[in-house]
């Protein structure tokens, strides 16, 4: 009923904009010329002002048809349709320079003109990890939302958790433009972006007003007295994670992942010690048994010294890179065991570029590569990872992925969670239902009854 009302209303506006009578003075004919000066000739309207009103009258067709629709399905059917509705966009932002359509993309989501999921995740995909209630393990990767623009957007997509950053204590530039790269025909993208960010004061007074007005909204759904694991995150449904990098010029990088700690936190359902990007200089050589274990240190020591409610402080993960030898991940897997580190992130992009994409020209820019070309190789190191620490560790599946089947292949190889990036700036929004719908069937298919029963199931 109320939608029938909200249609009328916006079809009693349309009305009165579009034929509202005109605010000049009223021509008076009469058959005498007397004192009548003649009426000068109507201005010839130029072709381009048809096809102006034309594509206004189609514009104005869809949104009546669109609202007539609206007022006559159920809001999950509308929803559905909302999300398919994207792919009509997505051609659009290919015409345009990488950068400037991630650009739009964010400033789209951060003012929330992207649908909002409406229908509830399936039970078989929701999962408990860190304490919290995962609605669904598909997340989205650090680097879409640098600067932590369009939280709440992303979340209302449909995400299960989204990951904000890479954040350094620093504003920078980051490396000089152009610096994405597309290979459409591979679905995949190099970028070289040296972690551009706006600072962690910007990014932290951003997500202090974010996360009080999510607080404010959703303190009538919090998580009952007494439940050891808490619904969603620290500020309402859907799990914020912050990704921690250092600047490029510094000469302190515990320094700089500290001061990060100190000020964001406060914040994240989950931290990312970021040290695996190939496009900030040294920055990999963090993932070395020594520097790894004296920076893990440093940081746990800094979280943990600050003051923590009930909750306790947010989990602690490492992102690390695919481009890793045998005794490089046994050294990261014994420093995160020996330290207890909550979680582990695999992978970063690569620096390799595989026979897929080697013809092509753009592959032989410089920067990490995504997308599909990553994924055997990323998910080959999530299996040799879930092996060498036992299934101890929680562990985020990132690279490639692009279908639930893709997520599927991800669980199976020991993540508890899954991360996309590449293919939701090709795909767009459309992809996320699509991706937990095909999960959900091959779990189903598979007879498994929750993600964790899935885990690490090619590894057993």
């Amino acid at each position: 009923m109320k939608q029938r009302v909200g249609f009328a209303l916006i079809r009693e506006s349309l009305y009165r904009k579009l034929i509202k009578p005109s605010s000049a003075p009223p021509r008076h004919y009469c058959t005498s010329s007397a004192n009548v000066p003649p009426t000068p000739p109507l201005p010839k309207v130029p072709h381009s002002s048809k096809k102006g009103r034309l594509l206004t009258g189609a514009t104005i067709g869809l949104l009546i048809a669109g609202g007539a629709y609206a007022s006559t399905v159920d809001e999950a059917t509308f929803c559905g349709w909302l999300f398919s509705a994207t792919k009509l966009v997505n051609p659009f932002f290919a015409f345009l320079d990488p950068e400037v359509a991630h650009r739009l993309a964010v400033s789209a989501a951060a003012r929330g003109w992207v649908p909002r999921e409406k229908r509830t995740d399936l039970p078989i995909l929701g999962l408990d990890v860190w304490g919290r209630r995962f609605s669904n393990p598909v997340g989205l990767a650090a680097g879409f939302d640098k600067n932590a623009e369009a939280v709440e957007g992303l979340l209302g997509l449909g995400f299960g958790f989204v990951e904000v950053g890479s954040v350094t204590p620093i504003p920078q530039e980051g490396n000089p433009k152009p610096r994405i790269f597309r290979l459409p025909n591979e679905g995949a993208l190099i970028n070289r972006c040296g972690f551009n960010s706006e600072g962690i004061v910007a990014v932290a007074k951003r997500l202090g007003a974010q996360h009080g007005k999510r607080k404010l909204e959703t303190s009538s759904t919090s998580s009952p007295a007494g439940d050891e694991v808490k619904h969603g995150g620290k500020a309402g449904p859907g799990i914020l994670g912050v990704n921690l990098g250092k600047n490029k010029t510094s000469e302190d990088a515990a320094a700089d992942y500290v001061q990060g700690v100190h000020t964001l936190s406060q914040y994240a359902d989950y931290l990312v010690i970021n040290i695996s990007s190939p496009n900030t200089p040294g920055l990999r050589q963090l993932q070395g048994r020594k520097q790894l274990k004296d920076l893990v240190k440093k940081v746990q020591a800094a979280r943990d010294e600050m003051q923590w409610g009930e909750e306790g402080p947010p989990p602690l993960l490492v992102k690390i890179a695919p481009d890793l030898s045998k005794q490089d991940l046994e050294d990261i897997a014994a420093v995160a065991l020996a330290l207890r580190v909550d979680g582990l992130i695999i992978s970063n992009t690569t620096i390799q570029r595989p026979d897929s994409v080697s013809q092509n020209p753009v592959a032989q820019e410089t920067g990490g590569l995504s997308g599909k070309p990553l994924f055997n190789m990323s998910t080959n190191i999530l299996k040799e990872m879930y092996l060498l620490t036992k299934g101890r560790i929680p562990l985020i599946g990132c690279g490639g992925i692009s279908s639930g089947e893709d997520a599927y292949k991800k669980i199976r190889a020991g993540a508890t969670l899954v991360q996309l990036y590449t293919a939701f700036g090709y795909g767009g929004p459309a992809l996320i239902p699509n991706i937990k719908a095909e999960l959900a069937h091959c779990l189903e298919k598979d007879g498994y009854k929750s993600i964790h029963e899935a885990v690490g199931a090619d590894c057993r």
